[in-house]
């Protein structure tokens, strides 16, 4: 989805967060690292110290180090969280959890149903790479759908929405990019981490997730098995009063143009955000507290098919190429091998004085059959050059000869 900004009140364009070091401060006491083209979230106050804040996702595998150097340059050194939080069990928002909790013994939030995917029980439904047209959603295939075991940290989330460690804050359920999905609120000051339920980049290309140009979209296309639900929670964003927009792919963004932008997205969000074609959208996968129950066939990929078509093409053509070409050195070596042997012959009966082999005009007239010396301890033998610029060992006729 691509709200422009000229949509919106040119008078209230979206802005940046302020930006410092190696995280940015999106409002007070909120903290955005990017790791790659995923962002987790710092929530507590400056120099909060061990147990006074709490990390929101927790990146991509192998990022647990960064996390905790930018931890402790916020917090304070040693500094642990009270909590982890989940928007949801994504492979690159918990792609580090497992080791975070096991070193901070912190515990780890979740909505119930994001549970089976969080304690080994279930995988998440295929990923779709047959939507959103970017090398991101074409490589969505390979993307690991879990699950993750971390049930000797996690917990459910209390039910009555709010949240462990942030009393002034709540989470509101957003499924539809993954069925246990939240986001969380703080309506204070209109501050919303909102997951992967709304994005503020174009996820399926890589070109646009590593430029972080500035757009409001649905969620990554590829990563969305709901759509029904998915239309359902942004139209609840868009209730709320949001003046900053926190996302899990994308540049954090504030202003009072970000509320517009999401109420843009939820009133034409089938145009904007819902795929013309694609496995899921037409059926939903469906879930229950044990996971997947059940997915759509997949489509028919015609770009994958084009692009096959395409591939096996190119490679006959290149395999074609080089057969013909070498028959075309195997012909040319035996032309040059048979014009070689007769030569040979000949020069052969011309050394053993034998002048019926070289009639007027041949090309083994004059210097070019002459020897070019004669070895005393094998007089019968001489090494001479033919026309192929080559030298060459050859016996008299009544011998066996062989090449040197």
């Amino acid at each position: 989805m691509d709200v422009q900004l000229e949509l919106v009140d040119p008078a209230t364009p979206f802005d940046r967060a302020v930006e410092h070091g190696a995280a940015s401060t999106i409002a007070e006491g909120v903290v955005c690292l990017r790791i790659g083209i995923v962002n987790v979230y710092f929530i507590g106050g400056h120099d909060a110290g061990d147990r006074g804040w709490v990390l929101v996702d927790a990146g991509l595998h192998g990022s647990a180090g960064r996390i905790r150097r930018a931890a402790e340059a916020y917090f304070g050194k040693h500094a642990r969280p009270k909590a982890i939080l989940l928007t949801h069990g994504h492979f690159d928002h918990v792609g580090a959890l497992r080791t975070l909790a096991d070193e901070w013994n912190a515990p780890v939030f979740a909505h119930p149903l994001e549970l089976p995917y969080l304690t080994g029980k279930s995988a998440y439904p295929p990923f779709d790479p047959t939507v959103g047209g970017g090398a991101i959603a074409r490589s969505a295939m390979l993307f690991p759908r879990g699950p993750e075991d971390v049930r000797d940290h996690v917990t459910a989330l209390p039910l009555d929405g709010s949240v462990p460690g942030l009393p002034d804050w709540r989470w509101l359920h957003t499924p539809g990019h993954a069925p246990g999905h939240v986001s969380y609120y703080r309506e204070t000051d209109g501050v919303l981490v909102a997951g992967d339920a709304i994005v503020t980049t174009r996820q399926e290309s890589l070109s646009a997730a590593l430029a972080q140009r500035i757009e409001i979209h649905g969620p990554p296309a590829y990563g969305t098995p709901d759509w029904g639900a998915a239309r359902s929670s942004v139209e609840a964003l868009a209730a709320l009063d949001v003046r900053v927009l926190a996302t899990g792919h994308g540049r954090p963004i504030t202003g009072d143009a970000v509320s517009e932008g999401i109420r843009l997205l939820a009133a034409d969000f089938d145009v904007l955000a819902v795929p013309k074609h694609g496995r899921y959208v037409n059926e939903a996968a469906r879930f229950s507290e044990n996971g997947v129950e059940s997915v759509p066939p997949p489509v028919r990929d015609d770009a994958m098919r084009e692009a096959a078509a395409v591939g096996l093409v190119a490679v006959a053509g290149v395999a074609t190429w080089a057969l013909l070409r070498r028959w075309n050195a195997h012909r040319a070596r035996e032309s040059e091998r048979e014009r070689f042997d007769a030569g040979a012959e000949l020069e052969v009966a011309l050394l053993a004085g034998d002048e019926r082999y070289a009639p007027v005009g041949s090309a083994f007239e004059g210097d070019q059959h002459v020897p070019r010396g004669v070895h005393d301890d094998h007089p019968r033998s001489a090494r001479y050059g033919t026309r192929f610029g080559e030298r060459h060992r050859i016996r008299r006729p009544d011998e066996e000869w062989s090449w040197p």
